[in-house]
């Protein structure tokens, strides 16, 4: 993973031309490339432009794209996350995967689906009549339902995060750690502050667990180059981020 905080570009600058260096030098062209945005776990937002150069990559290099559009419905303060089934074309060279967890609160279930080139769906399809059945219809029938009789909920969900990351960053910013605000995503990807720089994110999100009863997910943990940073997850109401924060501000006294 390519630190974020390396570079001030957008990130979808930052991406592509990541994934041209990558692709020059990939010994073996691969044949499928993954992308997620909004992005766990740097919370990295991308526009339909980026998408666009992506669809035109593909299809110049015969190569698939997979968008896992996870956080689809989790964008703040206007943005609105594009989906690659946006650009004309897309179709030729793209499925889109979308899941039940984050818009609709079905963590666990597992209920979601792939849209997109059809011959890639179909092969989908064919794999996993091999390998595994059909979701519980019970469960099945409660996203048909959720779909159908609750299309607003999403946008309900969205105020719910937005207002958490709001209190979040800003208690943050209290206690004198620097954090940009996501424009996407339920995370917030945090910069180890300075004068804990000598720690690593395991050491620090230790550190916050011990000393502050906060837990966070240490940036290492998705690779080398998440090792300055630390993950917090909007999964706390406001009341329990305002004590978590005020748990921070006493712990993190070199902050000032």
């Amino acid at each position: 993973m390519v630190d974020p905080g390396a570079s001030t570009n957008d990130p979808g600058d930052d991406f592509f031309t990541g994934l041209l260096e990558a692709w020059r030098t990939a010994p073996v062209k691969p044949r499928v490339i993954v992308v997620s945005f909004p992005h766990n776990p740097t919370s990295a937002c991308v526009d339909l432009a980026f998408m666009e150069r992506l669809v035109a990559f593909a299809l110049e290099h015969e190569v698939v794209i997979c968008h896992d559009f996870a956080y689809a419905d989790l964008g703040y303060d206007g943005y609105h996350p594009p989906s690659i089934l946006q650009v004309p074309r897309a179709k030729e060279c793209c499925v889109e995967l979308y899941t039940l967890t984050k818009s609709f609160s079905m963590a666990g279930w597992r209920v979601g689906f792939v849209v997109g080139n059809a011959e890639i769906v179909a092969a989908l399809t064919k794999l996993k009549s091999y390998l595994d059945y059909g979701t519980f219809q019970p469960v099945q029938i409660a996203a048909i339902v959720a779909m159908n009789e609750a299309v607003d909920y999403p946008d309900h969900l969205r105020a719910i995060y937005q207002s958490r990351r709001d209190t979040l960053i800003e208690g943050l910013h209290r206690a004198g750690w620097d954090v940009v605000a996501p424009r996407g995503s339920m995370f917030v990807w945090a910069p180890i502050p300075e004068p804990y720089r000598e720690l690593s994110s395991l050491e620090f999100s230790t550190f916050l667990i011990e000393e502050a009863d906060v837990a966070t997910s240490p940036g290492v943990g998705f690779g080398e180059g998440g090792d300055t940073h630390v993950r917090f997850a909007l999964i706390e109401n406001e009341l329990r981020t305002h004590q978590a924060v005020r748990n921070l501000r006493r712990a993190l006294t070199k902050l000032g």
